[in-house]
C-alpha cells in the first residue's frame, strides 16, 4: 500500500514542518556555502511576512555581497550606490513616511565608504531599520582588510595580519552609533546556530516594531563568517568566529530605549 502513495499524499499542510516564506524568491542563493547572508535574508523576510507588511516595505541594498539581496528578497527593493543606502533610505522614508524602510549592508560598505551616511542617518534619528552584516572583511571584492578586520587578522591586503600601529583599530561602529540620541534600539546578534537565529529574528522584529511606533532608528548588527575570504571551511569559519569575533564584538542588546 505504501508503494502506491503519491507525493501529493505526503506533502500536505499538516505534514509540513517548515516551508520557505514566499517573501523570498525561488532563485537559488549564490552566496558561498556556509555564508550567513542566506539565513539573515530568511529571517528578515519571515518578520515582514509575520507582520503582514509586505506591500508596505521597501528594502535598500548597496554594493558588496549585500547587493544580491534584491535578487532574493521578494519585496520592493532599491539598489543604492556604495555606502549610500542610509541616504537613499532617508529619502524614501521621507517621501513615503507610511512605508517600512530598511537597509541591508555589509561592513565594508556601512563602516567604510558609508560611514558618513551611517552616522548622520543615525544622528538624525531617521525612522528606519539598518541591518548590518559584519564578517570583518571585504567578501565580494577579494578578501581585503575592512574597518572591522580584527588585530592580527590576515586578509589579502594584510597578509601578515592587521597591524593596529599602522592600520588603526577595528571600528566598533555599532557601539559608536548607540551613543547617538536618534538611535532607539541597537542589538548585535549572529545566525550560526538555531538559538542565535531565533535571537536575531527577535531583534529584527523588534526593530520593525520600533519603526511602526515611530521611535527612531533601529540598528541590528549580525556578526557572520566569510569562509571564502577567511580561507576556511564553513565549520572552521564558524568556530573561528566564535573564538575571535565574538570576544571583540560581543553579542546582545546594546541599547533599548523604551520611550523616545
Amino acid at each position: 500500500m505504501e508503494e502506491n502513495l503519491k507525493i501529493e499524499d505526503i506533502i500536505k499542510e499538516e505534514n509540513i514542518v517548515f516551508k520557505k516564506t514566499d517573501h523570498l524568491t525561488d532563485k537559488e542563493l549564490s552566496y558561498c556555502p556556509g555564508c550567513g547572508h542566506g539565513v539573515a535574508h530568511r529571517i528578515t523576510m519571515e518578520v515582514i511576512e509575520e507582520m503582514g507588511i509586505r506591500e508596505k516595505t521597501i528594502g535598500v541594498a548597496p554594493v558588496g555581497c549585500s547587493v544580491l539581496a534584491y535578487e532574493f528578497m521578494n519585496i520592493d527593493m532599491q539598489q543604492a550606490a556604495h555606502g549610500r543606502a542610509p541616504a537613499v533610505a532617508t529619502g524614501i522614508k521621507r517621501v513615503y513616511p507610511e512605508k517600512f524602510v530598511f537597509t541591508y549592508q555589509g561592513d565594508g560598505d556601512l563602516a567604510a565608504i558609508g560611514t558618513a551616511e551611517t552616522i548622520h542617518a543615525c544622528n538624525r534619528g531617521e525612522n528606519i531599520v539598518i541591518i548590518f552584516v559584519n564578517n570583518g572583511i571585504y567578501g565580494m571584492t577579494g578578501g581585503q582588510m575592512a574597518p572591522t578586520t580584527l588585530p592580527g587578522m590576515i586578509s589579502s591586503t594584510s597578509p601578515y595580519g592587521r597591524n593596529v600601529e599602522t592600520m588603526g583599530h577595528p571600528l566598533k561602529i555599532t557601539e559608536l552609533v548607540a551613543h547617538l540620541p536618534g538611535v532607539c534600539f541597537v542589538s548585535r546578534q549572529a545566525v550560526h546556530t538555531p538559538g542565535n537565529v531565533r535571537k536575531a529574528k527577535k531583534a529584527i522584529r523588534k526593530a520593525f516594531e520600533n519603526q511602526k511606533a515611530k521611535k527612531g532608528l533601529s540598528f541590528i548588527e549580525i556578526v557572520s563568517n566569510c569562509n571564502s575570504g577567511w580561507k576556511m571551511t564553513p565549520i572552521q569559519s564558524n568556530e573561528w568566529m566564535v573564538d575571535n569575533m565574538f570576544p571583540y564584538y560581543p553579542l546582545g542588546e546594546i541599547k533599548d530605549e523604551k520611550v523616545k
